[in-house]
């Protein structure tokens, strides 16, 4: 409710004050640029209308269950496959120089390192919302905080940390210790495994039917919110240095995926809820964040010589 009406009041801005941005972001392309562009779109309303029309004819013949788990399922599928399909066109035709190419293969990396990130950050949501629920001493002095408020805690975090990260990369910058674009995602996604892995120690205290208290979450979200200040603006700003001038539009569309993926495996992985012990199902995520975050580490330098002169 809230946040629809406060994007409407956002687009009434945007329209009333169009008149002062000039000239910026006009189309300035050739009349045959505007119609290629118009064949693409009709292409693409005609294609996903097929898609509808294909759905739902699996739908209706049994061979594919349109409820939100199908639906979750094969979004994934969809997701993954379009976005390495992007990947294999780009390279096999996209015209790339050897440069290119190389940095181009570091995006591919960096997809899939970014959508496993989002794939546990995301659990916030889901699982780590259940455990403030139904796990979590949420009284404070006779009154029951709603499970929700929790969620705050992150933005809190965001708002209050981002100018410290700022502050020590530009700082790290000047001294010529900065960390590159790959070991920051690498101290992102470990940062990822020790919340959950504060999360491992919460469920366990509770395991035996008491409730712990929230700061466990606080911590768990303290350290979630530093790698994602380690992964999320980094991986932006690193897209747009290494993919090329004329690919950075599309480029950033196809990173946008890797969140969309990471989102969809969340939910496959807070499914497992109700039917996995929280201390293995937070210790399997804790331990796949912890190793691909090392992982990476161990191949920050290959990934450096790859990104020719970006850091």
């Amino acid at each position: 409710g809230a946040a629809g009406v406060g994007m409407v009041l956002g687009l009434v801005q945007y329209l009333l004050g169009g008149r002062h941005l000039g000239t910026a972001g006009r189309f300035t392309g050739t009349a045959e640029d505007r119609d290629r562009g118009r064949r693409l779109l009709l292409t693409s309303a005609v294609a996903g209308a097929g898609l509808v029309a294909l759905l739902a004819l699996l739908d209706r013949s049994g061979a594919f269950a349109l409820t939100a788990e199908g639906v979750a399922d094969a979004g994934g599928v969809i997701i993954a496959g379009i976005a390495l399909l992007y990947f294999l066109y780009i390279f096999l035709f996209g015209g790339l120089n050897p440069t290119e190419s190389k940095r181009m293969g570091v995006i591919a990396v960096l997809f899939l390192f970014s959508a496993l990130f989002w794939s546990g950050f995301e659990q916030a949501g889901s699982s780590l919302n259940l455990v403030a629920e139904r796990l979590t001493d949420r009284s404070v002095f006779g009154w029951e905080m709603p499970a929700s408020w929790l969620q705050s805690v992150n933005p809190l975090f965001i708002i209050s940390l981002a100018p410290v990260f700022a502050a020590l990369w530009v700082w790290l910058s000047n001294r010529s210790r900065e960390p590159s674009s790959p070991a920051k995602f690498s101290l992102g996604l470990i940062l990822l495994g020790l919340g959950f892995l504060v999360m491992v120690w919460a469920t366990m205290l509770a395991a035996g039917g008491e409730q712990v208290s929230p700061m466990w979450l606080v911590v768990t979200y303290f350290l979630h919110t530093s790698g994602e200040l380690c992964l999320s603006p980094v991986g932006l700003s690193t897209v747009t240095k290494l993919a090329p001038q004329r690919m950075v539009g599309q480029m950033m569309g196809v990173w946008f995926m890797s969140i969309s993926l990471g989102n969809l495996m969340a939910g496959q992985v807070a499914g497992f809820f109700e039917q996995m012990p929280l201390p293995q199902l937070f210790g399997a995520v804790t331990l796949t964040t912890v190793v691909a975050g090392v992982l990476l580490a161990l191949f920050v330098r290959p990934i450096r010589r790859m990104m020719s002169g970006v850091h």
